[in-house]
């Protein structure tokens, strides 16, 4: 990989963890009134792009520099707690997604990464929801235990659901445009 390569993957790297945060900070919300400490937000988005462009590692390295920019400013009210939550949730969907787009990469290919990725952040934040949400909470485990059909299964599905599909519908305009392919189509050089 040339230096620039290297240059032009960094800096887009940079700027999608940056446009990650941002959306954090513009849009989130509660889906479920009797969890509002669990908040819908599309900061998933720009790091499944990067995933799906880079490749898991790269999708995971996103991740974590956007968990603790995001723990740090948006949402520090969450701590070390939602920093540990977020590089779960986004992490097991990344490493699922990236490996299974990796090999398949087609549009059938990123259906089924990205629906895996969804099952599989579900069931990885139903066990990290039983260890840090008695934590967080201050409550019982039985009360997470409790919330975890009505509440936290279906957050999980509806978060990790809507942003597979945004970050299916928007990848190839996206990527065209990192790529500089979007420029060279229209007869521009990059």
């Amino acid at each position: 990989m040339s230096v620039t390569t290297k240059t032009r993957r960094l800096t887009t790297m940079a700027m999608l963890t940056a446009v990650s945060v941002i959306l954090l900070y513009l849009v989130r919300f509660p889906i479920f009134p009797a969890a509002s400490f669990l908040e819908y937000d599309p900061a998933d988005i720009p790091i499944l792009i990067g995933t799906f462009l880079f490749g898991p590692m790269a999708g995971l390295a996103l991740t974590v520099v956007a968990s603790v920019i995001q723990g740090l400013t948006v949402s520090s009210a969450s701590g070390f707690i939602g920093i540990l939550m977020h590089i779960f949730s986004t992490g097991s969907v990344v490493l699922v997604a990236g490996n299974i787009y990796r090999v398949r990469h087609d549009r059938t290919g990123a259906v089924i990464a990205l629906s895996a990725g969804v099952l599989t952040m579900t069931v990885v934040m139903c066990i990290w929801n039983l260890i840090f949400t008695p934590i967080f909470m201050g409550a019982p485990r039985e009360a997470v235990v409790a919330m975890m059909v009505p509440v936290i299964i279906p957050f999980n599905l509806i978060k990790s659901s809507v942003n597979s599909a945004i970050t299916f519908v928007v990848y190839k305009s996206v990527s065209r445009i990192v790529t500089g392919r979007a420029f060279h189509r229209a007869g521009a050089q990059v």
